[in-house]
C-alpha cells in the first residue's frame, strides 16, 4: 500500500520563517543588523518604509514589470512582518483574519466595518 501524497510546505511557511528571523534579529545590534535597527528607530520608521515600499509596489505596476512588482511586494510584505511582529502578532493572524472574511463579499464586509 502506497502512503497518500503529502502536501508541499504550505505557502505561509516561508512568511512564518521570515517572521521567526524577524522575531529572533528583533533584539541584535542595531549596527549589524537592519531588523533591529527598524525596531530602534520606531514605529514611525517602519511605517515610513511601509509607505516608501507600497509606493514602490504602486510603480512597478504602473509600468506593468511583473518580475519588480513580485520583488516589491516582498519588500512590503516583509517590512509589514516587522510590523505585526512591534505589536506582537504574525502571519498567522493575518491569515485568521482572511479566513473569517472569506466567503464574505467585500462590499459587505467594508460596511459591517463601518458600523
Amino acid at each position: 500500500m502506497t502512503e497518500p501524497a503529502r502536501a508541499g510546505p504550505g505557502p505561509l511557511d516561508v512568511l512564518e520563517r521570515v517572521a521567526a528571523a524577524i522575531a529572533a534579529r528583533r533584539g541584535a545590534d542595531p549596527a549589524t543588523s537592519y531588523v533591529a535597527s527598524l525596531f530602534a528607530k520606531g514605529e514611525d520608521a517602519v511605517l515610513k518604509k511601509i509607505g516608501e515600499e507600497a509606493t514602490e509596489t504602486v510603480m512597478a505596476a504602473k509600468d506593468g514589470d511583473k518580475l519588480r512588482v513580485a520583488a516589491e511586494v516582498a519588500d512590503l510584505w516583509f517590512h509589514c512582518l516587522v510590523l505585526l511582529a512591534r505589536h506582537g502578532l504574525g502571519p498567522s493572524d493575518v491569515a485568521a483574519e482572511l479566513a473569517r472574511r472569506e466567503g464574505v463579499s467585500g462590499l459587505a464586509e467594508k460596511a459591517a466595518r463601518g458600523k
